[in-house]
């Protein structure tokens, strides 16, 4: 039997990609049908039935195209457009995006204590003295409400903190009878919120959303047990920076400075921890750990803390499969709470109407203050409805969050640094930016550590790449340079250590203060008090000599005092500038002498090698000018 072979072969079709939108796909599709199904379809006009089927294609082809691009865009940071596709590739990135920003503000706060003693001896009775512990409220006239989140205790009185004394009330025989007290402090927009969940069996990486909005942070969680959850970055780190009040108890060795440091920064160990993301709604969920199995971590994965110790309970092998997975189970990621009742507290506010002006906090809201057990209750009370408060400058820093450009911007910025100190500027930024609470940085520095050679001289040191020397200075109690106490480096130490990188090793040494004097002569125009115009000159230059002004390693610039005292009104020109040293502790200077000639190059004296700041003493003696007549 003969078999003919027959070809079965299509027509191979031409299909374009170019199309995009509705006429484009439409025009396409009529000329797909005009070439290829010429006898089958050649009828275009509106009223042909076959048309509704091709505009119904290129409808869907429009719409699909559409959800393509728009997908692709909103998958990019650089293009996209929603709030939400943009909040979840911030944290993806490292950046925590803001919903609200709050204001602050220094508080003036005041209570009257009444007085204590006799015959004429009257003092103050510091046992009245409240203590205002944080979360304490008051209130603007404008509406916003402002909180402490640090503890007020009037009867503390530290050169950074001092307690303002003054008789308030004499009695009917000129006796003091009551005193008026006065702190500052800082405070911040916002009022203490709280809330409860419920929660039933453990369940990994469970997540919580509160009902409120524009939060500001999350001031505690606390469960049926008063067991304390912890927040941090990310699930993983175990580490919790932790301030605790500078006791004996706490650290015996670092008690002698609670003076200027009230608070230590210690590292604990927790498994209850969590996380916190805000939603597109301003929202903010709280994301706890997985850690739900019943069995011991060392039982799933061994614990490279315990290598050649075994496994614990003197079992000979481990009952579960390894598993990379299990990590999930462990409390690597934290503890997921179970069958208990969490109580969140946050503060909620911030927001571009928390910028109140001047003297407009002035009502006491909500005050919470420690026990005065054995006092006269009624005085007591007296005492607590005395509380007053003002502010004497207008709030600032509120805002109203991130804009979509912001989020962008700020994601990619913090992706690059992802919070670690990489570059100088970023430990002088983290540096300085330690909460005073744990002492507070006046001046830092930092350069790479190195040594001297032991073959040569000074002058050929040996760089050590693994290793930074960060030099700071603080400021006493009259505002004047001085080095940092001990419990202020030990904190800053800890403090470093969430953001330093692993192979920094970060030492932190005391700068060298230089104290000077100026002696300066000048010239005046006729018809010009010649006292007035060496007053005005001396104080521009204390004002150009304010040390806030001054940092580690500024050099001196002889011209720029020049031109600032040529610029005072009735100078007709400068004799005379004259830098000398002033050293010696027992004249209330630094004991490190310098010579100012030698430093002197084409008109900029120049700091020392090591790192060192130039400082008048005492502004209102160590300028002194004069009028040269001739």
């Amino acid at each position: 039997m003969a078999y003919s072979k027959v070809s079965n072969k299509t027509q191979d079709k031409d299909v374009k990609y170019l199309s995009k939108d509705y006429n484009s796909f439409k025009d396409q599709l009529m000329e797909f049908a005009e070439v290829y199904f010429p006898n089958n379809f050649n009828d275009f006009s509106e009223g042909n039935p076959g048309m509704m089927f091709m505009e119904m294609a290129a409808y869907v082809g429009d719409v699909l195209s559409y959800y393509t691009d728009t997908q692709l865009r909103e998958s990019l940071l650089l293009l996209a457009q929603e709030k939400e596709n943009l909040f979840n590739m911030a944290y993806t990135m490292g950046y925590r995006p803001k919903v609200t920003d709050a204001s602050s503000v220094d508080l003036e706060l005041f209570q009257l204590i009444p007085s204590t003693g006799a015959s004429g001896d009257y003092k103050p009775d510091f046992n009245y003295c409240l203590q205002l512990n944080p979360n304490s409220t008051f209130t603007s006239t404008e509406g916003p409400t402002f909180y402490i989140n640090n503890e007020v205790d009037f009867k503390v009185s530290s050169s950074f903190n001092p307690t303002e004394i003054s008789v308030y009330q004499y009695d009917s025989s000129n006796n003091p009878e009551y005193y008026l007290l006065k702190k500052e402090t800082k405070s911040i927009s916002g009022k203490l919120k709280e809330q409860t969940f419920t929660v039933g069996t453990a369940e990994a990486f469970k997540t919580l959303t509160l009902f409120d909005t524009d939060i500001i942070s999350i001031e505690s969680i606390k469960d049926s047990d008063n067991n304390e959850y912890y927040e941090v970055p990310y699930l993983a780190q175990d580490l919790i920076f932790q301030e605790v009040e500078n006791i004996g108890t706490n650290d015996p060795e670092l008690l002698g400075y609670n003076n200027q440091t009230p608070y230590l920064l210690k590292i604990i160990k927790s498994t209850r921890r969590f996380v916190t993301r805000f939603k597109a709604n301003n929202q903010l969920e709280l994301q706890f750990g997985a850690g739900n199995s019943d069995k011991a971590d060392e039982q799933i994965i061994p614990n490279p803390d315990n290598i050649g110790l075994g496994i614990k309970d003197g079992r000979s092998k481990l009952d579960t499969a390894y598993d990379p997975s299990n990590f999930l189970m462990t409390k690597a990621y934290g503890q997921a709470p179970a069958n208990t009742t969490l109580t969140v507290k946050y503060i909620v506010g911030g927001g571009i109407s928390s910028n109140v002006n001047a003297n407009t906090i002035t009502g006491v809201d909500t005050l919470f203050t420690s026990n005065k057990p054995n006092l006269n209750g009624s005085l007591l009370t007296f005492v607590k409805s005395s509380v007053a408060v003002n502010n004497v400058e207008a709030a600032k820093g509120g805002g109203d969050g991130d804009s979509i450009e912001e989020i962008r911007e700020n994601t990619m910025a913090g992706f690059a640094t992802q919070q670690r100190t990489v570059t100088k500027e970023d430990y002088i930024i983290r540096t300085l930016s330690m909460p005073s609470k744990f002492g507070r940085v006046a001046k830092a520095y930092i350069v790479q550590d190195d040594q001297i050679s032991p073959l040569t001289n000074e002058f050929n040191r040996i760089r050590n790449p693994l290793a930074l020397n960060l030099y700071t200075l603080g400021y006493d109690g009259i505002k004047k340079l001085s080095n940092l106490n001990q419990a202020t480096k030990t904190n800053l130490s800890t403090y470093l250590e969430q953001y330093r990188m692993l192979t920094d090793a970060v030492n932190i040494k005391n700068a060298f203060v230089i104290n000077f004097a100026l002696d300066f002569e000048i010239t005046t125009f006729k018809n010009y008090n010649n006292n007035e115009v060496v007053l005005n000159c001396m104080s521009e230059l204390q004002d150009y000599f304010n040390i806030d002004k001054w940092q580690i390693n500024q050099p001196i610039i002889t011209s720029e005092v020049g031109n600032l005292l040529s610029g005072v009104t009735g100078v007709q020109s400068v004799e005379k500038l004259e830098f000398t040293n002033k050293s010696g502790i027992t004249l209330g200077y630094s004991q490190y002498r310098y010579d100012f000639t030698g430093a002197t190059r084409k008109g900029v004296i120049y700091p020392s090698l090591d790192p060192s700041i130039f400082e008048i003493k005492n502004l209102n003696t160590d300028i002194k000018g004069r009028v040269t007549t001739y």
